[in-house]
């Protein structure tokens, strides 16, 4: 009879200091929460494509010089704009890089019209463009929230651009969700693997 009292007590109490933790514990807000707050944007690696940079002479307006999407990066974009609905995500404001690679990726996410967006092409040929893309990026992401504050924003771009940002060097097909400040600025993220 007191060892049944004793166990019955004990569970009452791991019961209450559960109870206690989980009440005094902030929620973990949702992704399509976080990307409706006005403060947060979500940054995406192009999908995989096969091969390393783009051929020499490639043209953005021909995507047949360019390093392109492969079958499995195809795939790739396809799954993480799935995964993305799974989210809460089934719209949003997307831009893109002009390179075909991003263009493909962000239109496989069917999460709505993409924009072609300057600041997110890659400057990876000419490093010294660095510091002015990143500062066109800002002021995208800044204006971006600012005329969409409740929408969730996906700005599909190259890996040289999400790292001079970010300081974060992501795989083919990675996602990085970005809080930022009222000017654009990061402030903190959170890296989403990419899906295979």
């Amino acid at each position: 009879m007191v060892k049944h009292a004793t166990i019955n007590s004990l569970r009452r109490n791991c019961c209450a200091v559960f109870l206690a933790l989980f009440l005094s514990s902030p929620v973990l807000a949702s992704l399509a929460d976080e990307l409706s707050d006005g403060r947060h944007v979500l940054l995406m690696r192009h999908a995989d494509a096969p091969g390393f940079s783009d051929p020499a002479g490639y043209r953005l307006d021909q995507c047949g010089t360019q390093r392109n999407l492969g079958e499995a990066g195809k795939a790739q974009a396809v799954r993480t704009g799935q995964w993305l609905s799974e989210q809460g995500i089934r719209q949003a404001i997307v831009f893109s890089s002009p390179w075909c690679r991003c263009i493909d990726t962000a239109s496989l996410l069917n999460k709505g019209p993409v924009t072609i967006e300057p600041s997110l092409g890659s400057f990876f040929g000419n490093m010294s463009l660095a510091k002015q893309q990143t500062e066109g990026l800002r002021q995208l992401v800044q204006a971006s929230l600012k005329r969409h504050p409740q929408t969730p924003i996906i700005m599909v771009s190259h890996h040289v651009n999400i790292e001079a940002y970010t300081g974060v060097v992501l795989g083919s097909g990675e996602m990085i969700l970005v809080r930022v400040d009222p000017k654009g600025k990061p402030l903190s993220h959170r890296v989403l693997a990419a899906l295979r």
